[in-house]
């Protein structure tokens, strides 16, 4: 069973816009599970787009095996496996030196370096890569555990989490620019007021380098500016409230409201008839939803229900462009997060030349 829709699509908004991008920066993306069908058409469509330089991580002779009885070209495409890697050594002393560092208990260096997962995040984090893309075929726990134990954090983000992308034009009120930024759909499950706040503010962030404007922010609750007031609705409202005063402290091109509800955040006219004292609001670009089980249901509908494509899901709060796709994801969901992660690497390097945070 795969995302939906099953179909690659030839192109959308999200799409153009990214591969348009990654032409002029294109960016190396390795992929931590290569023996997948569908991780290799993504990358032989990403190199006949020109966009990214594929890395694929995985035993060799079965990836090429695979390529060729699907009649797939492995042209630009590096394939690495990692226990035969010419720095498989130099990362377990990395590793070594990173659980010395952190204080960490870890077995052996060189099992764990093995592990594609961990050698994608190293590869990343030292400069070999410009992203990371993993989950197609592994638990999503076991990927974020490697990201965590790999990938230095962010300065000033309490806790890692995901942002997942979706479009479709047959979708009424699907973000300002028919492009929805929804989040956390994978990793906080009750996130606090500071933790909420931060959502709000990389979101925000991430919207505003994507689309080029000015990003709409809404803070999500069953209710709509003090109709509840309830515990969650309050923990919406003290967040919004933090996340407001840090976007104007930090000069950002974001706008954050809350608490609201779904349609007030998306459709006009619903807004015009709950809020009519207000002005004429433009529809939210970014969800922050209260909860994890609150997004991922939401994602889930609108994916398998509306027919919504997504890309991602984005990992924010790391210091290295990383994102994970389900195990259901189709190949256009693969190829597009790809592009998404990559892009996320060009603002990486234009505010971080040197590569250190």
């Amino acid at each position: 069973m795969s995302d939906f829709p099953t179909a690659p699509h030839p192109g959308n908004s999200v799409t153009a816009y990214l591969l348009d991008q990654l032409r002029r920066h294109p960016k190396r993306v390795v992929f931590t599970e290569g023996e997948d069908l569908r991780v290799i058409r993504a990358a032989a469509r990403l190199v006949a787009e020109e966009v990214v330089v594929p890395i694929l991580l995985g035993n060799k002779d079965r990836i090429r095996a695979l390529a060729a009885k699907h009649d797939i070209s492995l042209k630009f495409i590096n394939i690495i496996d990692p226990p035969l890697a010419s720095d498989f050594g130099l990362f377990c002393k990395r590793v070594e030196n990173m659980a010395r560092y952190r204080t960490m208990q870890i077995g052996d260096p060189a099992e764990i370096v093995a592990r594609p997962h961990y050698f994608g995040a190293l590869m990343v984090q030292y400069g070999q890569a410009d992203a990371i893309v993993g989950g197609n075929q592994a638990l999503p726990a076991a990927y974020f555990r490697a990201l965590l134990h790999t990938i230095k954090p962010m300065p000033g983000v309490p806790k890692i989490f995901g942002v997942t992308i979706l479009t479709g034009a047959h979708l009424k009120h699907l973000g300002g620019s028919g492009i929805l930024f929804m989040a956390d759909c994978g990793l906080i499950p009750n996130p606090d007021v500071s933790e909420l706040a931060a959502i709000a503010l990389e979101t925000g962030k991430l919207a505003r380098h994507f689309l080029g404007r000015k990003a709409f922010v809404a803070m999500l609750s069953h209710s709509t500016k003090g109709t509840a007031n309830t515990p969650d609705a309050r923990r919406m409202i003290a967040a919004a409230a933090l996340a407001q005063a840090e976007a104007l402290r930090q000069f950002l091109d974001i706008s954050i409201e809350g608490e609201m509800q779904a349609d007030v955040a998306l459709d006009p006219a619903a807004a015009e008839i709950k809020l009519p004292a207000a002005e004429v609001r433009p529809t939210a670009d970014v969800l922050v939803f209260p909860s994890l089980d609150a997004a991922h249901i939401s994602l889930k509908l609108l994916q398998h229900v509306a027919g919504a494509q997504n890309y991602g899901q984005l990992i924010l709060g790391l210091s290295r462009p990383a994102a994970q796709v389900p195990r259901t994801a189709s190949v256009e969901t693969i190829f597009g997060t790809a592009a998404a992660v990559a892009v996320e690497a060009i603002k990486f390097h234009q505010l971080y030349p040197d590569g250190d945070i």
